[in-house]
């Protein structure tokens, strides 16, 4: 589970049959995903078989909340996510920018593609070794807008509704930030936050904010839907939410 990707990703596979889950059953498994994050390469190889059996005796569909280190769990803060495709999603880019714009998928899609294989890491101790991105780099939608000078911060909006994110400006720029449409080499599904979502590689898993739908540029920034209920504003991997250890490891 992803507290602030709290609509944490579905399975590994072509669009998993994950449940929608409410922020009050998420929040009530962050005691084991705390433990997750100490004891998670351990805890993941006993569970791989547990929960590989338990899936389809669980009709609560809280073995999806466990660690995995075999893929992803879907959740989501809102009772229902429109789907969106090529003929209607739009990705707006505006607030303290000089040339505010709205870009299609098939837009998106015609501009320079960046890969990058990196682990996705969630606060609560699992992790997905070795998954692939694609998208194009937010640092160059940032240029093209034309960022003035007292914008210094970034808000990300979502079409479900509800989930919020931020960066810094400097953050955003990365080179390993993305505003991504293909996730283990194929199209970002549904459940996975496409068609666009935002993946932002050295940070845990809740930055990276499903069914992106706008990218502002504010003044300062504005904390996000889990950093309203608590989580740490800057999320590296390994040096935030209280974990120290070393984030390249």
């Amino acid at each position: 589970m992803n507290p602030g990707q709290p609509e944490a990703d579905g399975g590994p596979h072509p669009e998993s049959t994950g449940r929608p889950v409410g922020r009050r059953v998420l929040l009530g498994t962050l005691g084991l995903g705390a433990l997750g994050v100490v004891t998670a390469p351990t805890l993941q190889r006993g569970l791989e078989a547990f929960l590989g059996s338990a899936a389809d005796k669980d009709p609560t569909g809280l073995t999806g909340l466990l660690p995995n280190g075999g893929g992803f769990r879907y959740y989501s803060v809102a009772s229902s996510v429109p789907h969106k495709n090529a003929a209607n999603y739009r990705l707006r880019v505006d607030g303290l920018v000089d040339r505010p714009a709205t870009y299609t998928l098939n837009d998106l899609r015609a501009m320079p593609q960046t890969r990058m294989v990196k682990d996705v890491q969630c606060v609560t101790g699992w992790r997905v070794p070795d998954t692939p991105f694609e998208g194009v780099r937010l640092s160059q939608l940032l240029d093209a807008a034309g960022v003035r000078a007292e914008g210094t911060a970034i808000r990300f909006s979502c079409f479900d509704g509800t989930y919020t994110e931020s960066l810094t400006l400097d953050q955003a720029r990365r080179a390993d930030v993305l505003v991504a449409l293909r996730m283990q080499d194929k199209d970002i599904g549904h459940s996975h936050g496409g068609p666009v979502r935002l993946y932002v590689a050295p940070m845990y898993f809740y930055k990276s904010a499903k069914w992106l739908s706008g990218i502002t540029v504010t003044e300062d920034v504005e904390p996000g839907y889990w950093e309203d209920r608590g989580y740490d504003v800057d999320a590296w991997v390994g040096r935030s939410n209280g974990r120290d250890d070393d984030p390249t490891s």
